[in-house]
């Protein structure tokens, strides 16, 4: 493995896709990235969406460039090869429930008690501590007590979901974040082994919570609660989805103030571009409904590829909402190598997502697809020591 993250050493002790995706980014960039898995059916994202050959598509993603042992954490010889483990790892990743890690003697406490510079991230629905700390929370629970599940969707209509488990990776994002920043002041106070070590507390709902932009000052000045909008973005106009012609939707944000100047002239509409009272952001925002409509009376006479090529010669930010399939035929996507191809173990040749972000002299990549059930299993307790016949018996016996 290359990257800049090259020689570090990370356990992940978590499933799904909170821990699991922080885990990847740290893969992707050249960490040894050690995952334990049950040995009973693994990480049950093995299973979860379209499978191939009766594996998740998903998972050779979410898993790629990680090693796999399987290990049942119940059984103390288990716990005992994970403790070695994470004594050893830079940093530990995990995201069950608290209170199970210190259950099996892998708590951050009594890691630490053996090595000071231990690091590790915990994401959890509540974070370690307070009155909701025990309870079960996944990212759809932090998406909605976090303030995001609230401000999607149409005014006229319940909340909705993204389509994706953005809660989730915004909570893995922010665990990144902190490792980084751990691993930096571990560095700064003596390096691996003799430097401070810490925990890094990443409750889901705090995570989303803190992508919240200006609501909370908002709420305690103004007493303003920001609601579902629709497809625009409240308080900056004109920024909004609009449907032309061909009923392809299209996304238009004018919002800068020579922005909407070009844009207004672009649509034959000189009347509101040289409107003093529209000059400014707070002079459209008490004219959002006429902005709007004037937008959406110009989309209405076109068709999408029209309507984006008038804009694109107007310098005005506009973009056709992408399905994947737009994705995977767009020329800066392909210039961007943003859609890689791997080979899945059959061969069987698969798209995958690129690596991002993308690091000039040192960026990360794909050495290889999510790995087989404890496929690393033998390789890893040999290195600590475990002779064949001592391998032999804790597989007969169900520990591994």
């Amino acid at each position: 493995m290359t990257g800049p993250l090259a020689g570090l050493k990370v356990l992940e002790l978590g499933t799904l896709i909170a821990g699991p995706f922080a885990a990847r980014m740290f893969a992707e960039f050249g960490a040894e990235v050690i995952k334990v898995e049950d040995p009973k059916g693994g990480d049950p994202i093995r299973n979860w969406r379209y499978l191939h050959e009766g594996t998740s598509l998903w998972w050779y993603v979410q898993a790629r460039n990680k090693k796999s042992i399987a290990l049942n954490l119940k059984d103390p010889r288990a716990q005992e090869i994970a403790r070695t483990l994470a004594l050893d790892a830079d940093v530990v990743i995990e995201n069950y429930r608290p209170g199970v890690l210190e259950k099996w003697g892998l708590g951050y406490e009594q890691l630490r008690a053996h090595n000071p510079s231990t690091i590790m991230v915990r994401i959890s629905g509540y974070g370690q501590s307070g009155p909701m700390r025990d309870m079960p929370g996944f990212g759809a629970i932090g998406e909605s007590m976090g303030g995001i599940r609230y401000v999607s969707g149409h005014p006229d209509r319940p909340p909705v979901r993204i389509g994706i488990s953005i809660g989730d990776s915004i909570a893995a994002l922010h665990g990144v974040i902190g490792a980084l920043m751990a691993l930096r002041h571990r560095d700064a106070t003596g390096g691996r082994g003799r430097g401070a070590g810490q925990f890094i507390d990443v409750a889901l709902y705090e995570a989303v919570f803190n992508m919240m932009e200006s609501t909370v000052p908002e709420f305690d000045r103004f007493g303003v609660v920001r609601e579902r909008t629709g497809g625009a973005l409240p308080g900056i106009v004109p920024s909004n989805t609009y449907t032309c012609a061909d009923g392809a939707a299209i996304v238009v944000a004018g919002n800068g103030d020579a922005i909407f100047k070009r844009l207004m002239t672009a649509m034959g509409r000189i009347d509101l571009a040289e409107d003093p009272e529209l000059a400014r952001n707070e002079g459209r925002v008490k004219r959002t409904g006429e902005i709007d409509a004037a937008i959406q009376s110009w989309c209405s006479g076109r068709s999408i590829d029209e309507a984006l090529a008038a804009l694109k010669a107007a310098d005005v930010p506009a973009s056709r909402i992408y399905s994947v399939a737009d994705m995977f035929s767009d020329p800066q996507f392909a210039a961007r190598d943003m859609i890689e191809q791997q080979h899945l173990p059959d061969g069987t040749a698969l798209k995958v997502p690129s690596v991002v972000p993308k690091l000039s002299a040192t960026p990360g990549g794909t050495a290889w697809l999510g790995p087989a059930l404890g496929e690393h299993t033998e390789e890893l307790l040999k290195q600590l020591g475990h002779d064949q016949a001592a391998i032999d018996t804790l597989r007969r016996d169900g520990v591994i």
